[in-house]
């Protein structure tokens, strides 16, 4: 399970640090794609192959299905690390991602995610009040019964 947060500079080239935690985790090879909300999405190679499984049942004569598909799997790039542990991101991927110096690195169960730090602080502020409320919606009392 990945969990935890990192913050890490993008260089200019676009060389970013993994903490090893999460290298260990994910392995020498994964996918970084186009997350939701702003951010990139990092798999391992497991995961991805399970992310991709899913996508393949989706019905192709759905409009909501090709559009997810093509923004999910357009942009996902193969990478490895390189010998500092850093990864090389795609300008496209920076650009989505909107990542110009400070990042936050977060571990989301089964994916890490990329953020700006400044648009990871955003998100996080606007939503700590209604964390509450949002918990109480998708668990039902479930929580309360483990």
């Amino acid at each position: 399970m990945l969990i935890g947060e990192y913050h890490h500079n993008i260089d200019e080239k676009g060389r970013l640090i993994i903490p090893a935690k999460f290298r260990d985790e994910i392995g020498s090879s994964f996918v970084v794609t186009r997350g939701l909300d702003g951010c990139l999405f990092v798999y391992s190679l497991v995961e991805w192959e399970k992310i991709v499984s899913k996508l393949k049942t989706l019905p192709f004569t759905k409009k909501d299905a090709r559009i997810f598909t093509r923004f999910f799997l357009s942009s996902a790039t193969v990478c490895e690390f390189d010998k500092q542990g850093r990864i090389n991101l795609v300008n496209s991927l920076i650009e989505y991602a909107g990542l110009k110096k400070e990042c936050a690195i977060i571990g989301v169960n089964d994916r890490l995610e990329i953020w700006s730090l400044d648009k990871f602080n955003n998100l996080m502020e606007e939503n700590f009040e209604k964390l509450d409320e949002v918990s109480e919606h998708l668990f039902d009392g479930d929580l309360d019964e483990a």
